[in-house]
């Protein structure tokens, strides 16, 4: 009997174990292999390209953001930051349930890394654009965004696209804080007029971890702001603050 009780117990253990490493390992590479499937399903080469002239012999592809969208309206968007793993759909969902997508796919499957998701209140022609992501252990999603602070990283992938609806809109990356929601509201969406949102861009600007001498407040700019955990103190967040170029 002792002998039965002390093989349960290893086999307990062992297959939760296994289970923790579904969980936090393959859950979150899961997650970036269903996104880079659900972008091959809705990507095409351009017609022009079809002959394969292109620029040394490659083929222009484009993703078919309309067609995405028409099978699941949630995909408001999709977001890549160039040379790293951010290459994600972005869903959106309600006030009534603003954080479904925190641990949900696209498709309305479980998943640990979740998605990227805007805040519910956010539109098209917000003046700032805010999107959630888990800082996940393994480097995916959001987790890129820890590394914004070190400058020579930094440098290196600036460039964020963000394909909607309304087209391919291109963002640098203008400052960088280690903050929370109670010490600032970088969630803001709406505004009062031009000298609320100046007001607002000078409050992200006055203690970042980085930020770009040459952006100067506006108010004609549009804001991208990625959020996702930190850990440096209870509820603490890492920003990404980017403008729009383009």
């Amino acid at each position: 009997m002792r002998y039965f009780a002390k093989g349960f117990l290893i086999g307990t253990l062992c297959i939760c174990l296994l289970g923790l490493v579904w969980l936090f390992v393959f859950q979150p590479r899961l997650t970036t292999a269903e996104a880079q499937d659900l972008k091959a399903q809705f990507t095409t080469i351009l017609e022009e390209d079809l002959s394969g002239d292109g620029p040394a012999g490659k083929e222009e592809t484009q993703l078919d953001f309309e067609a995405l969208q028409a099978k699941y309206p949630d995909v408001k968007g999709w977001l890549t930051i160039p040379g790293t793993v951010v290459d994600y759909p972005v869903l959106q969902s309600s006030a009534q349930d603003p954080e479904k997508y925190l641990r949900r796919n696209y498709d309305m499957k479980w998943r640990m890394a979740g998605s990227l998701f805007f805040q519910f209140d956010c539109t098209q022609d917000s003046r700032n654009l805010v999107i959630f992501g888990h800082n996940m252990n393994d480097g995916t999603m959001f987790a890129v965004l820890q590394k914004m602070a070190d400058a020579a990283f930094r440098e290196e992938h600036s460039e964020i696209l963000l394909q909607t609806e309304t087209g391919l809109r291109e963002y640098t990356i203008v400052a960088v804080l280690k903050t929370d929601i109670s010490k600032l509201s970088f969630n803001r969406t709406v505004f009062a007029d031009d000298g609320d949102f100046l007001s607002f861009q000078k409050e992200l600007l006055a203690q970042p971890l980085y930020h770009d001498p040459a952006f100067i407040p506006g108010a004609d700019h549009r804001l991208l702001t990625l959020v996702t955990c930190s850990y440096e103190w209870d509820n603490a967040r890492t920003v990404v603050v980017a403008v729009q170029v383009r």
